[in-house]
Parts: C-alpha cells; structure tokens; sequence
C-alpha cells in the first residue's frame, strides 16, 4: 500500500523555503541531485517525534514546531557584533576558524601560515569546484535521519580540513560558528576533517551568540575520517543563546590503530539534540567519548550516542553525566553494537544524572546489542540527588549552601571533564562549567 503524507502549514513553507534558497546553496550536478534526494527524505517524514523510537524523548514537533528559513549572510553590522563574539571565545593559541550565520568569514579566521601538510578550504569551494572524492564524503551521513537529511538539503558552507600522511599538528584547530542575525533564522552547516595515516590533531567546536541574536536555529554536522595509527582529540561547547535550537551530528570512522578522544558539554541552547556515529572500520582501535549537560530553567539538551564495533580487537569508553536544575530535561541514549565478527571488544558505558530539584529530568537509555561471543561489554545508568549528608559535612564546616554544592557537582563533572588530554582545552571545560554555577546562583 502507498502512503502519501499530507504536508501542513509547516511543510509548504519549508518547501518554499528550499526552492528559494536553491539558488544561493552551493552546488551543481551530482550536488544538487544529493540535495533534493535528502530534501525528499526529509519531507516524508518532517519534524521527528515522540513515535521514532530514537527521538521519543526529543520530539522536536513539539519543542521546535517548524524548521525557520536560512538566515541571510552577514553584514557589515553582523560581522563586527560576530567579531566581538569570537574575540571572547577564541582560544589563545588555536587557529580560528569562524562560520557566521552559516558562512565561512576569512576576515574572522585564521588562514594564513598553514603548517606543512595542513590544508583547508571553504565547503563551498568544495561543492562548486566538483571534487567528486569529497563531495561522496560529505554527503555520506545517513538520510534515514531527518534531521541529518534536512542538514544535508541546506548546508550552505563550512570547513574542510585535511591532514597529509605523518603530520601531527603543533596547533589546535577551532571551529567557531556564531550566530548574529537577530531574525528569527536558521543556519545549516557541514564540516569534513580527513587525517592521513600516523597523523595527530586537535579540533575544538565552539557555539556561541552574538549580541542581539536570539531565537534562531543551528543545523550542523560534522564528518571526520581518522586514518591508520592516527589520533584525535575533539572538544565541543555548546553555548548557544537560552532560546535558541541546536540539532546536530557527527559521523566518524576509525581506521585501525587509531584514536579518538572527545568530550562535549551542553550549557546553552533552549532545545539541543547531539548525536553522533562511531564506526570501528579498523583493528586495534580505541574510542573515549565523554559528555556533560548542565541544564537549568527549561532547557532540554539530548545527546544520542551510537557506537559500531564492525572489527575485533577495539575497545570504546563512554562516561556521560548531567546536572539538571529546575524544570530542564536531559536526555542520554548510547547504543553499542558488537557485530559478529568484532571479537575481543571491550565496550564500557556509564552515564549518571544528577537532579537538583524535584522538577528535573533526565532519562537515560543505554543499549547493548552484542552478535560476537568472546567479548567484554557492560553498562550502568544512575540517577540521584546531591548527599545530604555531605552537604550537612560542609556546611557545618563554614561553607555557604551554593557554595558546598558548587564543590559537589564540580566533582560530580569531573571525571568527564578529566578525559581532555590538553591542559587548556581542561581548563577551558572548567570554566565553563564555573560560568554555569554562578549563573545559578
């Protein structure tokens, strides 16, 4: 039997707004057939909800409503409020690489001076130059996810690094995108990191407002591939304005004996949703993947992790914690898969939720599915309350109430804070999370 969906309002509106923006998205040929492939898949299903299984505690028919229109590119006016933004946010000693609104700005980004081996272009010089290798890698993240679909019918532009044989970079790459416009707009953005074999390199994501900019919607993605005896370390903060929206993904494959470190916090953003894929594509690989969401008012944060052990003799670490305040809403999905020939895994996962008040949430779903024999594989999932009884400890000993909670959840955070290996990245993790303590208090 066929079934034809009925688009709402909703649903014309978007139509309209991706053959207007046809135009301006970069892109012919093979590209622009991608483009409406995924457009297409996107519209039969629209905004995912509560009845697909993988969103049903995320239902962005009812958190987001409606997909917003691109956001128009920068001006003069944006760009000076965006390089306010950057200049509080950039790393001291990290090359910058900054998207406003959904457009990569070079006056804004450090481009010069590339180290030996280090190249990067512009996604949309990618897309009009007809480089048929990265354009199959960029358009490769799966449109049975709509969201991903809508990301890959609309992606306007972003970065894409590649990394040549043998070079491990000295300098970490910080990919910065800022949002401006102060209309209600969306941007959507997709970035490839490509490391060659023996190779190293750090990679920050920050997500940030500029003055003014309020209610508008971050579509990103993100597609790395990390070649044999390779390393990565990946931090991602998300910061966004408290009424924004952020939905966004990350595909990566490891070859073999490679590495991938990563850690993500979640403090901004009034709806956001991170999910990522793990393949294992090679032997004797490792995967440290970390998280935490530090959620207050009625924020709702998601991250939706899935990890695909297809080889043997890979091992892959999750630790993910949130602190929830108020009425906020954290939601923790990971799901391991063991295929039958990926023996000798070693797969451990734990997340924990940490309630501070007797309207917060948080739903944890972890997942084993297991198809090999000789493996070692366990989760746990735990949810609680701050201990009175240390409370009680402290404050007898001085200490203000907030001030002997601050200590508590800082210590609760910080064994997932503690997996990032560059001491500035550290600190900067930590900083964010004293932000998010004293703003509560």
């Amino acid at each position: 039997m066929n079934l034809v969906l009925a688009k709402n309002e909703t649903g014309r509106a978007l139509s309209d707004s991706f053959a207007i923006a046809r135009d301006r998205l970069p892109g012919a040929g093979k590209v622009a057939e991608a483009r409406s492939a995924a457009f297409e898949a996107y519209e039969r299903t629209g905004l995912p909800h509560r009845r697909i299984e993988d969103w049903k505690y995320t239902d962005l028919r009812a958190l987001m409503r409606e997909v917003l229109p691109l956001a128009d590119a920068p001006d003069a006016a944006a760009l000076k409020r965006a390089a306010a933004a950057v200049k509080l946010q950039a790393i001291k000693g990290a090359r910058a690489l900054v998207l406003v609104d959904g457009v990569f700005v070079p006056k804004l980004s450090e481009v010069g001076g590339l180290e030996k081996g280090l190249t990067i272009r512009t996604l949309r010089d990618v897309l009009e130059t007809g480089d048929a290798t990265l354009q199959a890698q960029l358009f490769s993240p799966d449109n049975d996810n709509p969201m991903v679909a809508l990301n890959s019918a609309m992606i306007t532009d972003g970065v894409v690094i590649e990394i040549a044989n043998g070079v491990v970079l000295k300098q970490p790459l910080q990919i910065i995108h800022v949002a401006s416009t102060p209309a209600a707009a969306a941007m959507s953005t997709r970035s490839l990191l490509r490391l060659g074999r023996d190779a190293g390199a750090t990679l920050v994501e920050s997500y940030v407002a500029a003055d003014g900019a309020k209610t508008y919607q971050a579509h990103d993605s993100l597609v790395v591939a990390i070649g044999d005896n390779s390393r990565l370390d990946h931090v991602r903060l998300v910061e966004d304005s408290r009424d924004a929206f952020n939905i966004s993904s990350a595909v990566v494959t490891l070859g073999a004996y490679a590495h991938f470190n990563t850690f993500s916090m979640t403090s901004g953003a009034a709806v956001s949703r991170y999910q990522a894929t793990i393949t294992f594509a090679g032997e004797h690989s490792g995967v440290e993947t970390n998280g935490v969401n530090l959620l207050d008012g009625r924020q709702h944060a998601d991250r939706t992790l899935f990890m695909d052990h297809a080889v043997p003799h890979c091992a892959s670490r999750e630790v993910f914690r949130a602190v929830v305040d108020d009425r906020g809403h954290s939601v923790f999905q990971g799901r391991i898969i063991v295929r039958p020939d990926a023996q000798k895994t070693d797969a451990k996962m734990m997340t924990r939720a940490l309630l501070l008040s007797d309207e917060a949430e948080a739903n944890n779903k972890p997942e084993l599915e297991i198809f090999a024999d000789d493996v070692t594989c366990g989760h746990g999932a735990t949810t609680g309350a701050l201990d009175e009884s240390l409370l009680f400890y402290m404050r007898a000993r001085g200490l203000p109430e907030k001030e002997a909670q601050a200590l508590l959840i800082q210590a609760f955070v910080g064994e997932a804070i503690g997996c990032v290996v560059n001491d500035d990245l550290r600190e900067l993790a930590i900083a964010a999370t004293q932000r998010w303590l004293e703003a509560r208090r």
